[in-house]
């Protein structure tokens, strides 16, 4: 153990003390915590912890019985499987009288999300400065945050946030199976990487094997053509020189723009990846219940984001929300633009990065009935499953969810399954313990404002700035509130069928737009078949056979082409642009219409008539709207306190909201 230099000999001690008595208890899902760094930061207000939790689990307790491969993972003298992750906590120094709240954040690809989210914070992966920890929201709201390590695969990147798991065996050797890379490449280039982002790949365990197949094609359903074996080798360029590595791919003549490729190949000694459900679960667990715990509290929120919030999803859907013990892990969960989907978080070669979209990322296992929290049945298959239905016996243990999406979900990642009936033609109601808010208008992410000139297309930009970070620093307020003082929440707010504000693509009334036309596609969950072990999470079939696909809904749009269903926030009480969360790839491939990945459109409306009629554009001008910037600036303040009153905005945040629609006034009317 190495420690870094403390502040005092006396820390260094305690931290040897932890660990010491931590090592003594065999039967503990953590089984020590080795804290290599302390230190305080906020002025002393907070503590940040860091280091690696070491973790033993039981493969014969049924706690662990969901974890693929658990029973195939090396043991140690006590019969367990160990694995160990990275940590690092900020707790605060005087914690309320009645304890702290754990905010756990499940990282996005090893990555530390929670400050810049909620503390409008500068992104870092070790928070020190000021300007790393924002306006302290969180710290304000009293909350212990936690991050651990759950994904093995993360890239070698120093600071992000590792799990250590071990490889599975059969008692007669090393373990083979199929592993599938697809590729839609943005610009031409002879050599990919097997594995996603930038992540640490299966290598090939024979480059020669008859099951390494390359194909191409030119839609997400079109047909294969399989690539002669001729033309591609498992290699890499080095150096302007081509080399071997089981960990790339290599095409003569190079991969195009606007095609699929796919590879299925053979790969040796999967990792039991599940253990990272296993790990959050435990570690909140020796948070709450643990007195030795270096960081106790006395309630817990989970949160994730996009991959993490899928994650969520499958954690609650396996059953992870109770620990071994039998007691409830999270409290709270906040599931942030997750869609319908879940993951490759728990299966055999499974690749935790891999998430799907309706142009890259294909029918990996992320979008898999069932959507809904409450148990329904597949009008296909008869299959009835929800994401409680495995503790629908113990709702004591159900956490109380706060789900948001933003308008790409219902494009990108079919987000209208988690409150419709598989088939799309019933609204489902949360229940009692949900709550589901529609950003509207939002992209994935933020976009940046004021656009440039390089993402100028016509009259449109690509990219959406569409602001909704300041509705999820209201909705976390309220989650903790509902969490800890069992305050009532807002009600949700999302497009339904009754109201009509849910429909298909064919449906919406997208406006008269120069340079903007409405996708003619949308992003489909379908029924997958990945071989008869499935059900065991060993997947047999590569690539795996498509079914028919499940209903994908969108919100109706207003004439200005905005969302007229969810949490409108200022941008469109006071519009003063068209806020689209779907973008075109264009172009003139095969490709050009289909979507691009997590970005919007951003279109500001004609500033005067004469504008209008020059661009043949159908939404009213701005001069009709308001008089003028303070006319336009009142009606903004408005919109504001209406916002504050129904709870879906801070009181502080309002200035924010003011001056960035001040800023966004101006820069129009400077165009």
């Amino acid at each position: 153990m190495t420690l870094r230099p403390s502040r005092s000999s006396g820390l260094a001690l305690a931290v040897v003390v932890v660990i010491l008595a931590a090592a003594g208890t065999a039967n503990a899902e953590v089984r020590r915590l080795v804290v290599s760094t302390r230190e305080e930061v906020l002025g002393g207000d907070y503590e940040k912890l860091g280091g690696t939790v070491e973790l033993e689990l039981d493969p014969a307790h049924p706690a662990n019985a969901a974890i693929v491969d658990l029973d195939r993972a090396p043991r140690n003298a006590r019969g367990r499987v160990e694995a160990s992750a990275d940590f690092m906590v900020l707790r605060p120094r005087r914690p309320p009288a009645r304890g702290s709240t754990a905010l756990l954040e499940v990282s996005n690809r090893g990555g530390k999300a929670l400050l810049p989210y909620f503390n409008r914070a500068t992104w870092s992966l070790d928070p020190s400065t000021a300007e790393d920890f924002g306006d302290r929201l969180l710290m304000r709201l009293h909350l212990t945050l936690i991050w651990v390590g759950w994904q093995f695969d993360v890239p070698r990147q120093p600071g992000l946030l590792r799990l250590r798991a071990p490889i599975a065996r059969d008692a007669d050797g090393p373990i083979e199976g199929l592993v599938r890379s697809d590729w839609t490449v943005e610009r031409p280039t002879t050599t990919l990487p097997l594995a996603h982002r930038d992540h640490v790949a299966y290598p090939v365990a024979d480059p020669r094997h008859a099951d390494n197949v390359l194909t191409v094609r030119s839609a997400r359903l079109g047909p294969r053509e399989i690539v002669p074996r001729d033309r591609w080798r498992f290699a890499r360029l080095d150096d302007g020189r081509l080399v071997d590595d089981p960990t790339h791919i290599h095409l003569a003549g190079g991969f195009q723009r606007g095609k699929i490729y796919e590879l299925v190949y053979r790969a040796r000694d999967p990792v039991v990846v599940g253990i990272g459900l296993a790990a959050v679960r435990d570690v909140i667990s020796w948070a709450r219940y643990d007195s030795r715990s270096e960081f106790r509290v006395t309630a817990a929120i989970g949160a994730g984001i996009s991959q993490s919030g899928r994650f969520l999803r499958h954690f609650l859907y396996q059953g992870f929300n109770t620990d071994e013990a039998g007691r409830k892990v999270f409290d709270g969960l906040l599931v942030h633009t997750a869609g319908a989907g879940r993951g490759s978080f728990n299966h055999r070669f499974a690749q935790p990065s891999r998430d799907a979209h309706r142009f890259s990322a294909f029918f990996y296992p992320t979008d898999l009935f069932p959507f809904t929290s409450r148990t329904q049945t597949d009008p296909e298959t008869g299959i009835a499953d929800g994401l409680l239905a495995r503790s629908a016996d113990r709702p004591d243990q159900w956490p109380k969810i706060v789900v948001t999406n933003t308008g790409y979900e219902y494009w990108g990642r079919a987000a209208s399954l988690i409150h419709t009936s598989p088939d799309g033609r019933v609204d489902v109601t949360p229940l009692p313990n949900e709550r589901i808010y529609h950003l509207a208008g939002g992209q994935h992410f933020i976009g940046g404002f004021p656009p440039t000139t390089s993402e100028r297309a016509g009259r449109a930009y690509r990219g959406n700035p569409l602001d909704f970070q300041v509705t999820l620093r209201a909705l976390l307020a309220r989650l903790v509130e509902w969490v800890v003082d069992g305050r009532t929440p807002p009600a949700s707010v999302y497009p339904t069928l009754a109201a009509g504000t849910l429909v298909s693509i064919d449906a919406l009334k997208f406006p008269r737009i120069p340079d903007v036309r409405a996708p003619s596609v949308i992003h489909q969950a379908h029924r997958v078949d990945y071989g008869p072990r499935w059900a065991a999470g060993i997947i047999t079939r590569e690539p795996p056979g498509i079914g028919a696909p499940f209903p994908a809904l969108v919100s109706q749009v207003d004439a200005d082409g905005n969302e007229v269903a969810g949490v409108r926030g200022v941008e469109l009480l006071a519009p003063l642009a068209t806020y689209t969360p779907w973008q075109l790839r264009g172009g003139h491939g095969s490709d050009a219409a289909e979507l691009v990945d997590f970005l919007g459109t951003y279109v500001p409306l004609p500033r005067t008539d004469t504008e209008r009629q020059r661009w043949s554009d159908s939404r009213l001008s701005l001069e009709r709207r308001y008089a003028d910037k303070r006319e336009y600036r009142a009606t903004a303040a408005r919109a504001a306190e209406s916002l504050v009153a129904a709870g879906l905005l801070l009181r502080e945040d309002v200035p924010r909201v003011l001056e960035r629609a001040d800023q966004h006034w101006d820069w129009i009317m400077s165009r």
